[in-house]
């Protein structure tokens, strides 16, 4: 039998709950606000997946440490920002050992303006970029006008 994707919406409110340790009234509670919010079928119900039920899991551990729902929330975004960064990571990393071992005589690389791997010949380099840029976390680079 395969692995089952962590993130395949698979219980009901019901069995989500009990995985969690958790009344069902919680975790309405919980989508409501945000906190984890599952999957919705065609007729509404919710679904919940494996990562949900962990999630729901650490919302109450860190409820019963005293951690507020807003710091809770908070925690969550950047715990899925990094599982996210992690993703990307390992893409970037793949993508690197592929264009080593297909093209082994073009091991120089640069990285892009947008973070992107680019192979360069041997002996050569990237175009030297000379703008001033203005960096705000989460939009990515911005040229200032001149």
């Amino acid at each position: 039998m395969d692995d089952v994707d962590e993130n395949s919406p698979l219980f009901a409110i019901a069995v989500a709950a009990e995985l969690a340790g958790m009344h069902p009234q919680t975790l309405r509670q919980y989508d409501r606000i945000g906190l984890v919010s599952p999957t919705r079928t065609a007729g509404k119900s919710r679904r919940y997946s494996m990562r949900d039920v962990v999630q729901l899991r650490e919302v109450a551990r860190l409820s019963s440490e005293g951690v507020s729902l807003e710091g809770i929330a908070r925690i969550l975004q950047l715990e899925n920002q990094v599982a996210g960064l992690a993703a990307r990571v390992r893409e970037l990393e793949s993508a690197l050992a592929e264009e080593v071992l297909n093209r082994p005589g073009r091991r120089v690389f640069a990285a892009g303006i947008e973070g992107e791997v680019i192979s360069l010949k041997h002996g050569t380099r990237t175009q030297r970029r000379t703008e001033v840029v203005v960096w705000k976390p989460g939009t990515g680079r911005r040229p200032i006008d001149s």
